[in-house]
């Protein structure tokens, strides 16, 4: 019948049942086609952690503007150099933004991303369907590259939506008006919005460095608290080591140690020095840490 589609056999009758492919895989089977990127996301996308990380970068904002309507005004002269940071917060939609930029960037952010790229196989694993998966047959690269690139994606967005709820609710509280530093003079508000860009940027590079330390112990062990926590750990381990200035240049080489180069970015003429050596550093970090996750995946017997 026209339109109905049989194979071949051998000997040269026809078959009910497809030929296999090359190297015996069913006919039609394409790797490339397993676990695409938009169901993986929105598999991501319907889980707690995913929905109360990234509805937390929308509250903490807001959380922060809040607290500032509670100031009584009474300066005792004692709150320091924090309270001059706060003054300055309060004075336009970019300087709240670049405050909870400053409040975040050291550890939430770190948090965060360590949750979105130590969770995503550990979890898997320690559910039992890691193995399922790569029955479908999905290859195991593939199935680490999608699940590492949804992950990045969502720390990015994590992030997009912290400066961006900032920006909004500092902008209307706040009006739009220069962006002032204590490292710099006031910055005309177009000039100082590309500024705060330039920060978002490097500091989405420097967490590469988290990323791939979390999606390397995330795949080592099938804990993912496990591999979240280390992470963090080993991150906050890096930023002691640094404070320690009898390491002398040995303190370079931390992944830690050029993380607040971007305040180089705020000052006048901006400083881009530490900036450039922060960013080939942290892309140095993680992609060695992303080589030894896929060298251990693709080489561990999957069980769990």
């Amino acid at each position: 019948m026209a339109g109905s589609s049989v194979a071949s056999s051998p000997g040269g009758g026809t078959s009910g049942t497809a030929a296999p492919g090359a190297g015996g895989a069913a006919a039609g089977y394409r790797p490339s086609a397993t676990l695409p990127f938009a169901a993986e996301f929105r598999r991501q996308a319907s889980r707690r952690r995913t929905q109360l990380a990234l509805g937390f970068m929308v509250l903490l904002p807001l959380i922060i503007l809040v607290a500032f309507q509670f100031d009584a005004g009474d300066d005792d002269g004692g709150r320091g150099e924090f309270s001059s940071l706060a003054d300055l917060a309060t004075s336009g939609g970019l300087n709240f933004t670049l405050f909870s930029i400053l409040v975040s960037a050291s550890f939430l952010l770190v948090v965060v991303v360590a949750l979105f790229c130590g969770d995503t196989v550990a979890s898997e694993a320690s559910w039992g369907s890691l193995r399922y998966l790569l029955a479908v047959p999905v290859p195991r690269a593939r199935l680490l590259a999608v699940k590492l690139v949804v992950a990045l994606a969502y720390s990015g967005l994590a992030l997009l939506l912290l400066a961006g709820t900032a920006l909004l609710a500092g902008t209307l509280r706040y009006g739009w008006k220069p962006l002032s530093s204590q490292v710099s003079a006031e910055l005309a508000p177009a000039d100082g919005l590309l500024r705060l860009l330039g920060v978002l940027g490097y500091l989405a590079v420097v967490l590469l460095v988290v990323a791939g330390l979390a999606f390397l112990l995330s795949v080592t062990t099938d804990a993912a608290l496990g591999a979240v926590g280390g992470a963090v750990l080993l991150w906050i381990l890096s930023s002691i080591l640094d404070q320690i200035t009898a390491l002398g240049g040995l303190r370079n080489l931390l992944p830690t140690h050029y993380s607040s180069a971007w305040l180089g970015l705020l000052s006048t003429p901006m400083q881009t020095d530490d900036v450039v050596k922060g960013a080939f550093s942290a892309v140095v970090y993680a992609t060695l840490f992303w080589g030894l996750a896929f060298w251990r995946f693709t080489r561990k017997d999957v069980t769990s």
